[in-house]
């Protein structure tokens, strides 16, 4: 079993920063791929920004240049850094991880995080 556990989430000014971090438990699993996706009510959870063991990363259009994603591979963690944030930013923020268990490709999400953007 994988256990993903966020924090950094909480309200901000139009224009400020936070740091989303997320800590996965994955005894036994290789770990390939870790990220963050968001959702505002009533619409589909969005690709942020994802990046593998190897340190590869891609970040989606509309964070690009705002939003950065690192990790520790070391701590098993996850980070977003998220800066010059708009009200549109707004939403719950979910951690995931792709896994590789005994040639077996898994996700598992965390519970989620909530980033209010205020103007």
């Amino acid at each position: 079993q994988v256990h993903l556990v966020e924090s950094g989430g909480g309200l901000v000014q139009a224009g400020g920063s936070l740091r989303l971090s997320c800590v996965a438990s994955t005894s036994g699993f290789d770990i390939i791929a870790m990220g963050w996706f968001r959702q505002t009510p009533g619409n589909q959870r969005q690709f942020v920004a994802t990046i593998t063991a190897a340190g590869t990363s891609n970040t989606a259009d509309s964070v690009k240049g705002r939003f950065a994603i690192s990790r520790d591979n070391a701590k098993n963690t996850v980070y977003l850094q998220m800066s010059s944030l708009e009200r549109e930013d707004t939403a719950v923020y979910w951690c995931y991880c792709n896994v590789n268990y005994k040639g077996s490709v898994r996700d598992y999400w965390g519970q989620g995080t909530q980033v209010t953007v205020s103007s």
